[in-house]
């Protein structure tokens, strides 16, 4: 895949896909990521996770009026929504709201400790796949060598980590074979079993598909 077709298939920008083509390129081959079918299902799913491969660094930001965490996040009270939301006047949760919040939110669950633990801002979503949770840092480590427990940073802040860490993830969950299957929807709900955003994602996914010259199974171009 060239520098354009990566463009194409995915909105990046010219900068990003410099930075991002060669260790995606890269990742998806050590993955087994290998037909246009695998790879635009792929490149769809990160884009839209991602928000269109930005540059680095690449984390959940929590930056949500209170009446979007109440939406969002249901382990919050109304009381704790209303604190620790966006004020009046506030073009932003300053960062400390922010690191607070996803302490809570993502506290005591999988493999995060409490809230004090500070486990929640630590392991919150990063990188292109946005890898969430602490118990999935360490397992996304062990299958690249790469101690991620301990520098969760390399995944919000270096592409060949952020692109293998995807990559990983993506044949973990059996994306490969629903790609080869074209069922693309039963791929969203690996990635977010809510199905948060599918419009975008199936945007995307045309996008990437026409890019790349995927057909349906009837034999036509993706539309």
């Amino acid at each position: 895949m060239d520098q354009a077709t990566f463009m194409a298939a995915t909105g990046a920008s010219q900068a990003s896909a410099d930075f991002w083509l060669a260790p995606v390129m890269s990742a998806m081959e050590r993955f087994q990521i290998n037909t246009p079918a695998r790879q635009a299902a792929f490149l769809a799913q990160l884009a839209y996770e991602s928000g269109t491969f930005p540059l680095p660094p690449i984390a959940e930001r929590f930056n949500y009026s209170a009446d979007r965490l109440d939406a969002v996040f249901s382990v919050l009270t109304p009381a704790q929504c209303s604190a620790l939301g966006r004020q009046p006047g506030e073009t932003c949760v300053p960062p400390a709201r922010q690191q607070q919040l996803a302490n809570i939110v993502y506290q005591n669950r999988h493999g995060n400790g409490p809230a004090a633990s500070g486990d929640g801002w630590t392991y919150r979503g990063s990188g292109l796949i946005q890898l969430t949770f602490k118990a999935n840092f360490a397992s996304a480590g062990e299958a690249i060598g790469v101690d991620l427990v301990a520098n969760p940073e390399l995944v919000r802040n270096d592409a060949d980590t952020a692109a293998l860490v995807a990559a990983w993830y993506w044949q973990s969950r059996g994306c490969n074979e629903l790609a080869d299957e074209g069922d693309f929807r039963a791929i969203t709900g690996r990635i977010n079993p809510a199905h948060e955003g599918e419009q975008g994602r199936n945007s995307a996914f045309e996008l990437a598909s026409n890019a790349l010259g995927v057909q349906s199974s009837d034999g036509s171009a993706v539309v």
